[in-house]
């Protein structure tokens, strides 16, 4: 059986070595994921970089397809992509909303499906291997996590190559673990025995000169070479010659004019170069900037940190700040709240500056309201900082910024509120703020503040129900924001509610056109499908749920209905089988197990599986009404009666009723079935209830009645 393979040994001369060793096809590519080299997808962009003029060849339409993910990706590509009406980097910058953290999970899966659609033009299976695994950004770990599951070894083979030890998750919350992916879906290929090799110093005889070209040859490698000859000339060479050597490299790196070496070596090189406070601390601030608004956050936290250490605090606050302030949104972001407040508690202590700690006021309530898990989720903590933050806004001397900061603050509360569910009052604060910015402010000051604050409104009337309310505020947001995916996925929830369903299908094509995969949009666009009878495209957004998130379990049941609605019974248990490994106690899953088995003809596994969903969710109706026909095809007529009793408590649904009318009717109890059958028939006129009726009334010797009910 084919697998992908995972490649152990400290060293990179033994992972070749054991790399030489297997039987692979041919090679895609061979690619460096240290993050060092170009930063959030290294690997990915270089992967992109390689295949990508050839892919566009042959499969022209990848380009249209999945050109957000190129041009957020692999930059150096923009020029081969087709103009699609928009800038992604403007359109990032401008953007009134950040970039949720599971925006690079669908930048993985659009990666993942480029090369897919790359292969498919090809005629036989290839290899990919990735090398410094243990050493990539956070983006890079989630490509491959993805890239393991979802890509099968017999079409492509990818060959992870890491350390010796294991290699670990980037902190805070993740959508998916690079440990369990290697753990999963490759083979381990380890050395025998631990790495050998000389270590110390370069051997004592070599002159300057050669200690020059080896340290040289350290640099060039962007600092990742782990050979020791190298690595020990670099460090023997005076600090001066080592910094000469780093703003070498860095002009070369700049001068080639590729976007992403602007987020890795260059940035590495100008901080160990000459002017590391100057020079050094732009680059990495750039960098840093370019990461957060194109939300990689944990690499944009890790810039801020590299840049807090390169300028001189005491003396140059102000940048000191920046780098900090962006580090403390990035780590938030980032779902790493401890790390948060330990960074806002340092600068707490260290600034006196009224708009700073209006700041970190204001961060700390959102760790309490938004960031920490449900332990230490405070409301009330919250609230205090918030008002803490709000009272300090009022005194500022600056009256522009003194409007802004008050509103902004209040929309903080307004979260809060609308957290403990005093949305009347959400909806008070922000509508307040609105009207006040417009009657303090100019018409174009914080315009994307403005924005974003009917955006929240927007939400909050969604929650009370407001519905046209919501329609009309977010139509305006994506006046000015009309490239964000979120915005037109939002609207279109808004459409559906409203029962404008094929609008809502618009919308939701829509989102998915301008964003990489996005598999909430696919599930609620199949759900708008089954609504308007398009089974088969239903069909194929919901495998396309599952195929991006194939622990989805409601996405399996959905899938599964469908196919049962297409008369393909079979494959509709496989796809419940594949949600009850994931949710083995997922009631409804287990419910449509017991009717697939009840189409099939095997009673006795469907009443299994029946009882296991009622027992799991004594209120699934369907599931009782399933029962009590397999109990009254076996001939328990009190049972079936008992089961039909709780489906038309829980449902009352006239088909129901239909059924517990026929059982009463089998059982002889005449009055009871009559009672269901009319009631069947003031909601429908139902020729067999009609029918059923009437041979009640004449088994009671009530045939007159039936003549005239007739």
């Amino acid at each position: 059986m084919s697998s992908h393979f995972w490649v152990r040994a400290d060293r990179a001369a033994d992972r070749e070595r054991l790399l030489a060793e297997l039987r692979l096809p041919p090679v895609l590519a061979v690619v460096d994921a240290h993050r060092r080299l170009r930063g959030p997808y290294t690997a990915a962009g270089t992967v992109l970089r390689l295949i990508g003029p050839d892919a566009l060849r042959r499969r022209p339409e990848l380009g249209p397809r999945h050109h957000v993910v190129i041009q957020q990706t692999t930059p150096e590509l923009r020029v081969a992509v087709p103009d699609m009406g928009f800038d992604i980097a403007s359109m990032v910058e401008h953007q009134t909303r950040f970039l949720a953290r599971i925006h690079t999970l669908r930048l993985s899966h659009g990666l993942c499906d480029f090369i897919q659609g790359y292969l498919a033009a090809l005629e036989e299976p290839r290899t990919l291997v990735v090398s410094n695994l243990q050493h990539a950004d956070p983006t890079d770990l989630e490509f491959m996590a993805v890239l393991l599951r979802r890509m099968d070894p017999a079409r492509l083979t990818v060959v992870a190559c890491t350390g010796a030890g294991e290699v670990a998750d980037p902190p805070g919350p993740i959508p998916v673990s690079i440990g369990a992916a290697l753990a999963a879906y490759a083979t381990p290929v380890a050395a025998a025995a631990p790495d050998s090799g000389d270590t110390g110093e370069p051997e004592p005889d070599l002159d300057g000169a050669e200690v020059a070209e080896l340290a040289r040859r350290f640099v060039v490698s962007d600092g990742i070479s782990d050979d020791q000859w190298l690595v020990a000339a670099y460090h023997r060479l005076p600090p001066a010659q080592r910094a000469a050597l780093h703003d070498e490299r860095a002009a070369a790196l700049t001068a080639l004019g590729e976007p992403s070496l602007l987020l890795g070596a260059v940035p590495y090189h100008a901080e160990h170069g000459s002017d590391p406070a100057g020079a050094g601390a732009r680059a990495v601030r750039q960098a840093q900037q370019q990461c957060r608004l194109f939300g990689f956050y944990h690499a944009a936290a890790e810039l801020g940190l590299r840049g807090r250490r390169l300028v001189d605090r005491d003396t140059d606050w102000e940048r000191w700040w920046k780098f900090t302030s962006d580090t403390i949104v990035c780590l938030s972001s980032a779902g790493r709240a401890d790390e948060t407040a330990a960074l806002i508690e340092e600068v707490r202590q260290l600034s006196q500056s009224p708009t700073i700690q209006m700041h970190l006021a204001y961060e700390t309530a959102m760790l309490y309201a938004r960031h920490y898990d449900d332990a230490k989720r405070d409301f009330g903590l919250a609230r205090g900082w918030l008002n803490l933050a709000i009272s300090i806004s009022t005194v500022l001397d600056d009256s522009r910024e003194r409007t802004y900061h008050t509103v902004f603050n209040r929309n903080g509360l307004a979260l809060v509120e609308v957290r403990q569910g005093r949305f009347d009052e959400a909806i008070r604060l922000v509508t307040e703020g609105m009207e006040r910015m417009d009657r303090e402010l100019e018409p174009g000051d914080f315009h994307q503040h403005r924005i974003g604050l009917r955006y929240n409104r927007a939400q909050v009337y969604v929650m009370v129900g407001r519905y046209e309310e919501a329609l009309s505020e977010l139509s305006a947001v994506m006046e000015v924001d009309e490239f964000f995916p979120d915005h037109y996925f939002n609207r279109g929830n808004v459409l559906r509610k409203l029962g404008r369903t094929a609008d809502a299908v618009v919308d939701y094509t829509r989102a998915l056109e301008i964003s990489p995969p996005f598999h909430e949009a696919y599930y609620n666009r199949a759900a708008c499908l089954v609504e308007l009878g398009d089974l088969d495209g239903a069909l194929a957004d919901y495998g396309r749920v599952v195929e991006l998130d194939p622990d989805n379990a409601d996405a399996r049941l959905n899938k599964a209905s469908v196919l049962r609605e297409l008369g393909d019974p079979e494959a509709a248990l496989r796809e419940v089988a594949g949600g009850l490994d994931v949710r083995p106690d997922h009631a409804h899953l287990l419910a449509l197990r017991g009717q697939l088995l009840a189409d099939l003809g095997q009673e006795e596994a469907a009443r299994a599986a029946l009882l296991a969903a009622v027992g799991n969710d004594p209120s699934l109706a369907e599931a009782w009404a399933v029962l009590g026909e397999l109990q009254f095809e076996a001939g328990a007529l009190d049972v079936a009666a008992e089961a039909f009793d709780r489906a038309v408590e829980l449902g009352g649904t006239p088909e129901m009723r239909f059924n517990r009318a026929v059982v009463h009717q089998a059982a002889g109890r005449f009055a009871a079935a009559l009672a269901d059958y009319d009631a069947v028939l003031a909601v429908i006129d139902d020729p067999d209830a009609r029918s059923g009726r009437d041979e009640c009334l004449r088994a009671a010797g009530q045939p007159t009645l039936a003549m005239q009910r007739r």
